[in-house]
């Protein structure tokens, strides 16, 4: 059998462990009893050290040299340098450290959750010490083979071919701005109009939800809609979980989280299927999967456009009580701007700070600058810094997102990247679709969709990430889009040509 094809079977039997694994931790996140924390644990890391193991097969390393030589086609030849980008990642590091670290997330994750909760960051610190040891000797051995930074290495688990130097410049860029850009909108804040009255039952929450989704393309043959303490979307291309979290006095907040946790989906979805099991198949980075939550919640959910469609719903929903349904009233309290401890909760202007401050403190963790018992003080320190606020405590503080108690370091740039990515990504779709806003008002995603679905969403991991947002929008990444973005939205300006 020729190499590559020899190759391609190895990589769909990957892609099954890989898909197995992401439904053992959707189960962990939202059915799995505490009781069941250390079987699990043991469970995924013996599937992450078989995934290992048979990744870096000494045979591995011939195959992808001899496949070279072979005649492949435009997807074939990405797909082989895909393969190859997972083949060096898992090769330069050794079974058991895989498997330590999978079991030292695992137990720092679970404890993460029950100290969140009591506001404890000292019941979990010694793990995440753990996990941090465990992540800085991988960074390590990484960063040798791919000749790059121990942080670089990290970050290109979630952002292929990312790196601080191009983060730094663009995070600088929009670090100048945000300042003067938010001192603006506060100072020219309205005031908050008198909105819907609650409380909104969690039922009536979850129905809203569920239509918007349906309404936006979701195929719930394919999926389906769950509760879990920190929303996210997971499980495969084929069967995608998403969750959300509900809160009575707010149905807002929930709904959004729904409607971002959608447009993960809707991209997953969206793979090519000839693809699937092939790691060209997958989406390519993370900055681009949030980009395409961003585009749904931010760009479309938010807008004027959809709330004139959405509006009745959302009344229709809770019974019509007293008034605040109006599109006028709903999207003034969608541009209410204020300071917020939590990352999830942020508006759109003060969200980039959250990604710049964690970005910040993990460079300094993996590089050594910072250690664990250092964490909660130094995050209070930088987002006084940044905000002008100190969290009140540890659990609206460092304790309150899971990534680094599951080991993703190197993953938060991505969330701003992509909200830039977003925006740009939105305005050429709405330079190249006729009417894209009057569909969008009409409840009609399906154009939006589709233009995703060509320039995104089929597009997988065939191209590079410059590439790719080039030829869908004809520059590469510009901060000046989602500046203006923010200003028309914020401000009542136009555009800066």
């Amino acid at each position: 059998m020729p190499a590559y094809a020899t190759l391609e079977e190895l990589f769909a039997r990957l892609s099954h462990i890989e898909q197995a694994q992401g439904m053992l931790h959707w189960d962990m996140a939202t059915m799995m009893p505490s009781g069941g924390a250390a079987s699990r644990a043991r469970q995924l890391a013996t599937l992450k050290a078989v995934h290992h193991q048979m990744l870096t097969d000494g045979k591995v390393k011939d195959l992808l040299d001899a496949a070279t030589a072979e005649p492949l086609d435009d997807w074939q030849g990405a797909n082989l340098r895909e393969m190859r980008r997972d083949w060096l990642h898992a090769a330069a590091v050794p079974g058991e450290l895989v498997e330590a670290l999978s079991r030292a997330c695992s137990a720092s994750e679970m404890t993460w959750r029950e100290a969140r909760a009591a506001g404890d960051f000292a019941q979990v610190a010694p793990l995440l010490a753990e996990v941090l040891r465990l992540t800085r000797e991988v960074a390590e051995i990484k960063s040798q083979a791919l000749g790059v930074s121990p942080y670089d290495a990290l970050l290109d688990q979630y952002e292929p071919g990312g790196s601080t130097a191009a983060i730094d410049a663009i995070f600088e860029d929009l670090g100048a701005f945000l300042p003067e850009f938010l001192g603006a909108v506060l100072a020219r804040q309205p005031a908050l109009p008198a909105g819907p009255a609650g409380p909104f039952p969690v039922e009536r929450q979850k129905e809203l939800g569920l239509r918007l989704m349906g309404r936006l393309g979701f195929e719930f043959e394919h999926g389906r809609l769950d509760i879990s303490q920190h929303p996210f979307c997971g499980g495969t291309p084929d069967d995608v979980r998403i969750t959300t979290r509900y809160d009575e006095a707010d149905f807002m907040s929930s709904l959004m989280g729904v409607l971002h946790e959608t447009g993960h989906a809707l991209y997953e979805r969206g793979l090519p299927v000839a693809w699937r099991h092939q790691p060209v198949g997958r989406a390519r980075g993370m900055s681009l999967h949030e980009s395409q939550s961003l585009l749904i919640e931010m760009q479309a959910s938010r807008s004027r456009q959809f709330l004139a469609f959405a509006a009745p719903l959302m009344a229709e929903a809770f019974g019509r009580r007293s008034g605040g349904w109006e599109v006028e009233t709903l999207y003034a309290i969608n541009l209410h701007v204020k300071p917020d401890f939590i990352r999830v909760d942020a508006d759109e202007v003060t969200y980039p700070a959250h990604v710049i401050l964690r970005y910040r403190l993990e460079r300094a963790l993996i590089a050594g600058d910072l250690d664990v018992d250092g964490l909660p003080g130094a995050w209070n320190e930088g987002f006084r810094d940044l905000l002008g606020e100190t969290p009140p405590d540890d659990r609206q503080g460092c304790l309150q997102d899971i990534h680094w108690y599951d080991g993703a370091f190197g993953y938060f740039p991505t969330y701003t990247l992509g909200a830039m990515t977003a925006a740009q990504l939105f305005d050429a779709a709405v330079k190249a679709v006729p009417d894209l806003q009057v569909a969008i008002a009409a409840g009609d995603f399906q154009p939006l969709l589709g233009w995703l679905r060509a320039n995104v969403h089929g597009q997988a991991s065939r191209l590079g990430t410059d590439e790719l947002l080039i030829r869908a929008t004809g520059r590469p990444l510009d901060a000046g889009v989602f500046k203006d973005h923010l200003r028309r939205r914020y401000l009542g300006e136009e555009a800066v040509v």
